[in-house]
């Protein structure tokens, strides 16, 4: 109870100052990356008592900052509603160890994406995407460990089951701040000169 309660606060928390950053012309770009974060969390690849799947936290994090907490949120909610995958009580908790890591990596790895080079905004991508995953992956064995330490060896699962999917998730964000800084710099913030 204290986890789901803490868990729920700082979700709230973070989900109304995404709410009161968020530009109303920014709505469908939330919807877009709300999407793809529920699509490509569907499909879970079990690994014990545990599970693997792509989040895409990491780019939805450099597209959205603060909004990522509330588009997150909205992911998470309609897989607990029409798939029964996490459930209404963890959502809190869930929400917190995925859109936070996320916050992270924007502020950490924006000003790499939006640098002149593509090298660095490459390598910037890749940062992102890999550590949003490795973050999210130990905040979620901390949430299994601080419930009882007899979920010591699921957490240490978890987090080693993640380690293939941030290699998998670095690459494709790279790939997809790669393609929006050739077609659609200004979603990354990219200054014009750099386009």
């Amino acid at each position: 109870a204290p986890m789901l309660a803490a868990g729920a606060v700082l979700t709230v928390g973070g989900v109304a100052v995404g709410l009161k950053k968020m530009d109303m012309n920014e709505v469908p770009k939330v919807a877009v990356l709300s999407s793809a974060f529920f699509v490509a969390s569907l499909i879970h690849v079990p690994v014990g008592p545990t599970s693997v799947h792509l989040v895409l936290n990491g780019i939805n994090g450099l597209l959205l900052g603060w909004v990522t907490f509330p588009s997150i949120l909205i992911g998470l909610t309609l897989q607990a509603v029409l798939f029964q995958f996490g459930g209404f009580t963890t959502l809190g908790v869930n929400t917190f160890n995925m859109a936070f890591p996320a916050l992270l990596c924007h502020v950490l790895f924006s000003p790499l994406v939006r640098k002149h080079s593509n090298v660095l905004a490459w390598v910037g991508g890749a940062a992102c995407g890999a550590l949003a995953i490795f973050s999210g992956a130990v905040l979620i064995g901390v949430s299994l460990v601080s419930t009882g330490e007899s979920f010591l060896e699921v957490a240490e699962l978890a987090i080693a089951a993640h380690v293939p999917v941030m290699i998998i998730e670095g690459i494709l964000t790279a790939f997809c701040v790669m393609f929006l800084r050739k077609v659609k710099p200004e979603l990354l913030g990219v200054p014009h000169e750099t386009r």
